[in-house]
């Protein structure tokens, strides 16, 4: 459920998936209305649907309108997945800090992030995301950094209210030091995306076995990451953290976990059903 949704690229993920798997089942895009959202929510069961993810801008509506949600949603202050439950009532959670973390294990091996500080650009939800999964798996330091610092602040705070510790706010215009000794840097702003304005950011200070990771997907190999590997930077680009995210209401909804393949990565890209 989204509005618009007719971007959505998840029905071509779950639909490989049940193709693979030969399971009975469709995942198609709803259309709605914010206004909507709460009815349409509640007629899931009645409609005949064992869950939906949920996106723009529905989040945090939907944070809202479950019955129950798990601990990380609620820190990361949004639910994309929700799940039908025998008796009606609807649990909601998060997959956005699975996805992302998902990504980069399989993307790096051997990536940890308890090894050194993490550099995160921007202040929006997948930001939150980000900084919220790498501080639960053991990252020491997360240096958040945003072109509207008060933004930035903001995020913090909340996250620190919430439990979360470790967090420092940069200066935008420090971008470039703040990457001194990092062991991760992650852009989640739309600087570099297709039709965006480019990411400028000088990569000098950046340890060379530092991981850079991009969650923009348009285009696949940003200039962040080209540039990141030109200099011996193992990267990771941001189609698996969206095909990743998708794994845990997949098996949710169809009782099974299932894998991202080269298979799907490729059928997702050339834009096939």
């Amino acid at each position: 459920m989204g509005w618009p949704v007719d971007h959505s690229l998840s029905p071509k993920v779950h639909g490989f998936w049940l193709r693979e798997y030969g399971i009975e089942g469709e995942y198609i895009r709803i259309p709605v209305a914010p206004e909507d959202f709460p009815a349409k929510l509640r007629a899931l069961q009645a409609d005949g649907f064992a869950g939906c993810n949920v996106t723009v801008p529905h989040k945090e509506a939907a944070l809202a309108g479950v019955d129950e949600v798990d601990l990380q949603a609620l820190r990361i202050g949004a639910v994309n997945t929700i799940k039908v439950r025998e008796d009606g009532s609807l649990y909601g959670f998060n997959t956005d800090g699975f996805g992302f973390l998902e990504n980069l294990f399989q993307g790096c091996a051997g990536f940890d992030a308890r090894r050194g500080p993490v550099v995160v650009l921007g202040a929006g939800g997948a930001a939150r995301a980000v900084v919220v999964s790498v501080l639960d798996t053991g990252a020491p330091e997360v240096r958040l950094i945003n072109r509207t610092r008060e933004r930035a602040e903001q995020l913090a705070l909340e996250l620190k209210n919430l439990g979360l510790k470790n967090i420092t706010v940069g200066d935008w215009d420090e971008r470039d030091n703040l990457l001194s000794e990092a062991a991760l840097l992650v852009n989640t702003t739309t600087l570099g995306m297709q039709g965006q304005r480019p990411l400028d950011l000088n990569l000098n200070a950046l340890p060379l076995d530092a991981l850079v990771n991009d969650i923009v997907y348009v285009p696949l190999d940003t200039d962040l990451l080209r540039r990141a590997k030109a200099r011996g930077n193992p990267a990771v680009d941001g189609l698996g953290m969206l095909l990743h995210q998708a794994r845990p209401g997949f098996e949710a909804w169809f009782g099974r976990l299932p894998d991202v393949s080269e298979a799907l990565r490729s059928s997702v890209l050339a834009g096939t059903d």
